[in-house]
C-alpha cells in the first residue's frame, strides 16, 4: 500500500506492532469499507502518523477515512474531536478505538494556500482561540509536561543522529525547555499539539463552529499551556526565513502579532516556538525525512542571536 515515507517510517519505529499494522492495513480498510459501508478512494498526500483517504457513504456523502498508527496518540485525538463537537475542529462522524479507525467529514483546501505568513498567523491565531475553549479533559493520572518531553527528545536525538546542527543550537533548546517546563495542570489548556497551516483545512459549507471558514485536523490533544501552540505555529515559516534579510526581525514580528492576538506572552511563544523548531528539525531527520527536518535546524542557527 502506497503511504508517506513518515507514515511508514512512524509505523517502523514501533517495532513489531507497527510492522503488524502495515501489513494489516488492505484488509482493514476492506473491513472498515463493508462494516461502515463505505467506499475508499484515493489515499491523500502528506501526514505523519496514518493512512487517510477520500470515502463515500453509501448514501453517496463525501467523506475521510483516517486509519492511525498503533501507539498512544489516538485516545488523545479522538478525546479532543469527542469533546470539541466540531468546535473549532472537524467533524467526527464514526470511531473504532480498536482499529484506531476514524470517519471524519470531508474537507477543503488547507490554510497554507493563503497567499500571505500574516494571513495565516490571523486565522490560526483565532482558530486557536476557539479550540482551547474546548472543555479540559480531567488528570487523571501522571501529569506529562511537554517541556520536560522535548527536552528528553532534542537532547537524545541530537546524539543519535551525529549531532546534525551546531552544539549553541541545542544548548539553547534545551535552555528553554527548562524555562517552559515550570507550568502545572492548573496552567493548562485543551492544546491541539500541531496547529500548523497544513493543519488547518477549509470547511465545505458554512456550519457553527467554524466560523473562521477552517477548522483543525490531527489534533495531539494533550494538556499544556495555551502559549505552547502558539510557539508550534512560530516554528513555521521557514522558506520565509531564510529568504529574509533579517529572519530575527521577521520571526519577532509574526511572534509579536501572534502573542498579540492571542492576549498570550511574547516571551513563552518565543521559546515554545525555537523549542518546538529544534525538536522538530530533529524528528524529521530521525524519521526519514532529512529535506524536511534541515530546514528548522537552519533557521534554528540564524535565530540564535535572540539566545
Amino acid at each position: 500500500m502506497d503511504l508517506p515515507v513518515m507514515v511508514r517510517s512512524k509505523a517502523l519505529s514501533l517495532g513489531k506492532r507497527g510492522r503488524q499494522w502495515l501489513d494489516s492495513l488492505p484488509s482493514l480498510v476492506r473491513d472498515i469499507e463493508r462494516e461502515w459501508a463505505i467506499s475508499v478512494g484515493e489515499p491523500l498526500p502528506g501526514g505523519t502518523a496514518a493512512y487517510v483517504a477520500r470515502a463515500r457513504t453509501s448514501a453517496g456523502e463525501n467523506v475521510v477515512l483516517k486509519l492511525a498508527a498503533p501507539d498512544d496518540a489516538f485516545a488523545g485525538q479522538t478525546r479532543t474531536l469527542r469533546l470539541a463537537r466540531g468546535q473549532g475542529y472537524v467533524l467526527l462522524i464514526r470511531h473504532d478505538a480498536d482499529r484506531h479507525a476514524l470517519l471524519l467529514e470531508a474537507l477543503g483546501e488547507p490554510l497554507e494556500q493563503l497567499p500571505s505568513p500574516e494571513q495565516q498567523l490571523d486565522v490560526l491565531a483565532e482558530l486557536l482561540q476557539q479550540g482551547w475553549s474546548v472543555p479540559r479533559p480531567p488528570v487523571t493520572g501522571p501529569f506529562e509536561n511537554k517541556a520536560h518531553g522535548l527536552y528528553e527528545l532534542v537532547d537524545r536525538l541530537w546524539h543519535e543522529l551525529g549531532r546534525p546542527c551546531p552544539e549553541a543550537v541545542v544548548a539553547q533548546a534545551l535552555i528553554y525547555a527548562e524555562k517552559r517546563a515550570l507550568f502545572g495542570p492548573e496552567d493548562c489548556v485543551l492544546v491541539h499539539g500541531d496547529p500548523h497551516p497544513g493543519n488547518a483545512l477549509r470547511v465545505r459549507a458554512e456550519r457553527p463552529g467554524a466560523e473562521t471558514g477552517y477548522v483543525f485536523v490531527d489534533p495531539e490533544g494533550f494538556l499544556a499551556p495555551a502559549s505552547y501552540d502558539l510557539g508550534v505555529v512560530l516554528r513555521e515559516w521557514c522558506t520565509e526565513l531564510l529568504a529574509a534579510e533579517d529572519p530575527v526581525r521577521l520571526a519577532r514580528g509574526y511572534c509579536a502579532r501572534l502573542a498579540g492576538a492571542a492576549g498570550e506572552d511574547e516571551t513563552a511563544v518565543w521559546e515554545w516556538g525555537y523549542l518546538e523548531r529544534v525538536s522538530t528539525g530533529l524528528y524529521c531527520i530521525a524519521h526519514g525525512a532529512p529535506e524536511v527536518g534541515r530546514p528548522f535546524l537552519e533557521t534554528a542557527a540564524l535565530l540564535l542571536r535572540e539566545g
